[in-house]
């Protein structure tokens, strides 16, 4: 596949930016136009790329709300914190353990 057709692709896909859509209808419609322009492509990864997104579709389409929206830095300070305590826990075997100590690592002490 030539480089600009494969940037095409992938620039429909990106455009929308992360949580541009405020309505689920809104993002639902850019998702099809955006599958039924690849329908005569005939590229097996994009169509496989296009049935994950259908089979997720209710999980990408509640980000569409804004009461389902977690701000990123409070994400990646959550994710890094979880790799420290995976990094602290290398060598232990009780995972029951380690999922305690990431559930709790966000409580205020006591």
């Amino acid at each position: 596949m030539d480089s600009s057709r494969h940037l095409r692709l992938i620039s429909g896909v990106h455009q929308t930016g992360a949580g541009s859509y405020t309505r689920e209808g809104w993002a639902r419609r850019f998702f099809e136009n955006w599958r039924d322009s690849l329908k005569w492509q005939r590229l097996k990864p994009y169509e496989k790329f296009a049935r994950m997104i259908e089979r997720h579709w209710d999980g990408i389409a509640a980000h569409c709300h804004t009461e389902n929206k977690v701000a990123l830095g409070f994400v990646e300070g959550l994710n890094n914190k979880i790799r420290v305590i995976q990094r602290r826990a290398y060598g232990l075997r009780d995972e029951e353990y380690l999922r305690l100590k990431i559930l709790t690592c966000m409580l205020k002490p006591l």
